[in-house]
């Protein structure tokens, strides 16, 4: 009975299908996708633009509803639970990084930071996301706003936020998408270094085969679903 539920994945899918009805027909996005990843993986979703993985990734956080099928995360069945519940989870559980970054620009980078960190009323916020800018090597500009830092200084911040909460999943959408070659690897590696220290599970949307070669397991999209 232990060994069940230390085996128990933090992430499983059931027959998860995304259509949506385009007026003319309806389109399948996303058919039948199982998966399972346990806790302390890094997992890369990797595919050809257009063969879903995004919204796949949304799927998983439950930012988006499914036409069918069940996730469930932590063990939670996260479509039983009304939007704010979701929402709620989320905050507990999921940290996430963006290509397009996606800081509020009105907020410095360590209010960004701090943001998460208020919403679930962790003790000490600012001192947490100091600590995590002085990490990722900002220690210089937390009062910057993110017109006022780079591309790879903005996607730091991102990081930082999205270990902010110390979250038990990480899901990274194409993070080195917007970023030069140089400062994509220093991204990488960060978020990597991050991973391990925080014992975090990582699930990682990516077109870029060397990127997910770093990751311990690969799942192809072909036209909505896993290739076998």
């Amino acid at each position: 009975m232990l060994d069940d539920i230390v085996e128990q994945p933090i992430l499983r899918t059931e027959s998860l299908t995304k259509q949506v009805n385009t007026g003319e027909a309806q389109l399948t996005i996303l058919q039948d996708i199982n998966l399972q990843v346990k806790a302390g993986e890094a997992v890369a979703i990797i595919g050809a633009s257009g063969s879903g993985k995004s919204t796949l990734l949304g799927l998983l956080a439950g930012l988006d509803l499914p036409t069918s099928g069940k996730v469930h995360l932590d063990n939670i069945d996260i479509f039983t639970l009304d939007e704010d519940s979701r929402a709620a989870l989320r905050g507990k559980i999921l940290g996430f990084v963006f290509q397009s970054f996606q800081l509020l620009p009105a907020l410095t980078a360590l209010e960004n930071v701090m943001l998460p960190l208020e919403l679930t009323a962790v003790a000490h916020a600012q001192s947490v996301a100091q600590k995590l800018l002085d990490r990722v090597g900002l220690k210089k500009r937390l009062h910057h706003y993110p017109k006022q830092l780079s591309g790879g200084e903005q996607q730091r911040v991102a990081i930082a936020r999205a270990f902010a909460t110390d979250p038990k999943l990480l899901l990274a959408d194409e993070p080195t998408g917007n970023l030069d070659s140089a400062t994509g690897i220093q991204i990488i590696e960060l978020m990597f270094e991050l991973n391990r220290e925080h014992g975090t599970t990582l699930v990682l949307v990516t077109h870029d085969e060397a990127l997910s070669q770093r990751c311990s397991r690969q799942i192809r999209l072909v036209d909505g679903k896993i290739a076998r």
